[in-house]
Protein backbone atom coordinates (compact mmCIF):
# COMPACT_ATOMS: atom_id res chain seq x y z
CA UNK A 1 0.00 0.00 0.00
CA UNK A 2 1.28 3.42 -0.90
CA UNK A 3 0.00 6.89 -0.14
CA UNK A 4 -1.32 7.77 -3.61
CA UNK A 5 -3.24 10.80 -2.36
CA UNK A 6 -0.42 12.28 -0.25
CA UNK A 7 -2.52 12.17 2.92
CA UNK A 8 0.39 11.01 5.06
CA UNK A 9 2.75 13.87 4.24
CA UNK A 10 1.09 16.01 6.93
CA UNK A 11 1.68 13.21 9.49
CA UNK A 12 -1.93 12.84 10.69
CA UNK A 13 -1.06 9.88 12.95
CA UNK A 14 0.67 10.02 16.32
CA UNK A 15 1.21 7.42 19.02
CA UNK A 16 1.83 6.98 22.72
CA UNK A 17 3.73 3.99 24.05
CA UNK A 18 2.20 2.52 27.22
CA UNK A 19 3.29 -0.13 29.69
CA UNK A 20 2.85 -3.85 29.04
CA UNK A 21 3.53 -3.70 25.29
CA UNK A 22 0.63 -1.43 24.39
CA UNK A 23 0.38 1.75 22.38
CA UNK A 24 -2.38 4.24 21.63
CA UNK A 25 -2.70 5.43 18.05
CA UNK A 26 -4.12 8.89 17.42
CA UNK A 27 -5.43 10.41 14.20
CA UNK A 28 -5.54 14.20 14.28
CA UNK A 29 -5.25 14.05 18.10
CA UNK A 30 -8.18 11.61 18.48
CA UNK A 31 -7.53 8.18 19.98
CA UNK A 32 -8.62 5.65 17.35
CA UNK A 33 -6.93 2.39 18.32
CA UNK A 34 -4.94 0.54 20.96
CA UNK A 35 -2.18 -1.65 19.55
CA UNK A 36 -1.03 -4.79 21.39
CA UNK A 37 0.75 -8.05 20.67
CA UNK A 38 2.30 -8.61 17.26
CA UNK A 39 1.23 -5.20 15.97
CA UNK A 40 2.97 -3.53 18.90
CA UNK A 41 6.20 -5.41 18.14
CA UNK A 42 5.95 -4.36 14.49
CA UNK A 43 5.41 -0.75 15.59
CA UNK A 44 8.58 -0.89 17.69
CA UNK A 45 10.56 -2.12 14.68
CA UNK A 46 9.15 0.62 12.44
CA UNK A 47 9.89 3.28 15.06
CA UNK A 48 13.51 2.12 15.21
CA UNK A 49 13.95 3.05 11.54
CA UNK A 50 13.16 6.69 12.28
CA UNK A 51 11.55 7.12 8.84
CA UNK A 52 8.44 9.27 9.35
CA UNK A 53 6.79 8.14 6.11
CA UNK A 54 7.19 4.45 7.04
CA UNK A 55 5.78 5.11 10.50
CA UNK A 56 2.76 6.95 9.09
CA UNK A 57 2.18 4.22 6.49
CA UNK A 58 2.37 1.48 9.14
CA UNK A 59 -0.10 3.31 11.40
CA UNK A 60 -2.48 3.78 8.47
CA UNK A 61 -2.31 0.07 7.68
CA UNK A 62 -2.72 -1.16 11.24
CA UNK A 63 -5.70 1.11 11.92
CA UNK A 64 -7.39 0.37 8.62
CA UNK A 65 -7.58 4.04 7.64
CA UNK A 66 -7.05 5.25 4.09
CA UNK A 67 -7.90 1.97 2.37
CA UNK A 68 -10.59 3.63 0.27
Amino acid sequence: MEDKRDLLKDEPFSWQILKNEKAFVFWKNRNIKTITGKDFLKLERVLETGDNYSIQLFLAKVTGHFKH
